[in-house]
Parts: structure tokens; sequence; C-alpha cells
């Protein structure tokens, strides 16, 4: 898979993960770990877009496990997501 495939399945994964209640959201985070870790293989500005958005996953998980507020948290993740895919192309 692609850097812009895995980019792009995280980003369409995070959307509908969004909308969900925490119980149902934090599954579908769990299952973006593999595509956001690192590989080293990809040029330095993507591995860092990568690990940003990594990053902020992991952020909105944890707020949705203790049950705090993630409103600005998905937006960090999502936003984040989308660098990794605009430096992925």
């Amino acid at each position: 898979m692609s850097e812009l495939e895995k980019a792009t399945k995280a980003f369409d994964a995070l959307k509908a993960a969004e909308k969900q209640p925490a119980e149902l959201a934090l599954p579908i985070l769990n299952g973006l770990i593999g595509l956001v870790q690192g590989s080293g293989e990809a040029p330095l500005e993507v591995e860092e877009a990568r690990s940003a958005a990594f990053m902020a996953i992991c952020e909105v998980g944890k707020a949705l496990h203790r049950g705090q507020p993630a409103d600005q948290l998905w937006a960090t993740a999502i936003g984040a997501t989308e660098r990794w895919m605009s430096l992925a192309k």
C-alpha cells in the first residue's frame, strides 16, 4: 500500500469515527495503528507528517477512553492526516 493510500484510508476512517459514539469510534481508531506506524522508508517530511497524525490520533483515543471532550482533538487529528496526505502525493 502506498503512503498516499495509507493516509487516505486513515483520513476516511477518522471522518467516519468522528460521527460515532466513543464505544464505536475507539475500535476504528485502534484499527489505524498499523497504517500510521512509520517504516522509515518515506522522505523525512512525510515521516514527520505521519508521526504527527499518529500522535494526534492517539490523543483522540485517550480522550474518548477517558470520557473527555474530543471535538478539538478530532479537528487536530484530521488536519494532521490531511497534511500527511498532501505530502504523500
